[in-house]
């Protein structure tokens, strides 16, 4: 696998916001979307066993790991690094673009899936067919850049039903909408679901990595 980095840092995003995660970011990613803050992912990488990634992440005392990226699913050895992963007892988040299918994942993880709103630029890129296979313990997420992107991403969640399948997230775009405008929207049309920004950027400087 081209591994861009492994660090621990605590999760800034998701349900799991706030507890300490081992994050192993892949490289190269098939979107390119206009609010990304992980470019360097898209071509800096290290080759690395799986085996040499297990290590790595056994040098951390944490149980919760991501992988991410780029996107992750790009990389065929990615499925067996998950299973390995969890064999041995770790909690294992996946989070993908929704670009790719998602049914080969194994049952074990949980999905943390993007749906790109038209800010993103990237809004057709979306697998549709993924919805289908979300399970109650997987999670939606949508990246809002403007009041458009909220009224696709309040559309879309109705259109299928995503309240009723799984946990959804409205993230604002850091530096593009203010957490205040997207949480108004959201009282405003009171909608089930959870404002999540990236905790980790309001706690160490945005542009640092491995945070």
């Amino acid at each position: 696998m081209i591994i861009n980095e492994i660090f621990k840092s605590i999760q800034g995003e998701s349900t799991h916001m706030g507890r300490p995660c081992v994050f192993i970011r892949t490289t190269g990613c098939n979107l390119r979307c206009s609010w990304c803050d992980t470019e360097y992912a898209f071509h800096e990488g290290t080759e690395m066993s799986v085996e040499e990634i297990r290590g790595k992440v056994e040098e951390y005392d944490c149980t919760l790991v991501e992988l991410t990226g780029g996107e992750p699913l790009l990389q065929p050895e990615v499925y067996r690094l998950i299973g390995l992963l969890l064999d041995e007892g770790r909690e294992v988040l996946v989070e993908t673009s929704g670009s790719l299918p998602i049914e080969e994942l194994d049952p074990r993880a949980v999905v943390i899936m993007d749906i790109k709103c038209p800010g993103s630029g990237m809004a057709r890129s979306m697998c549709w067919e993924n919805i289908d296979h979300l399970r109650p313990r997987d999670e939606v997420k949508f990246v809002i850049a403007d009041q458009d992107d909220y009224l696709f991403a309040k559309e879309t969640c109705l259109v299928f039903r995503l309240f009723q399948r799984c946990p959804v997230l409205f993230a604002p775009a850091f530096g593009k909408l203010s957490p205040r405008s997207l949480a108004e929207w959201i009282l405003q049309d009171s909608l089930p679901v959870r404002l999540q920004i990236q905790l980790h950027k309001y706690i160490w400087d945005p542009s640092m990595r491995g945070v």
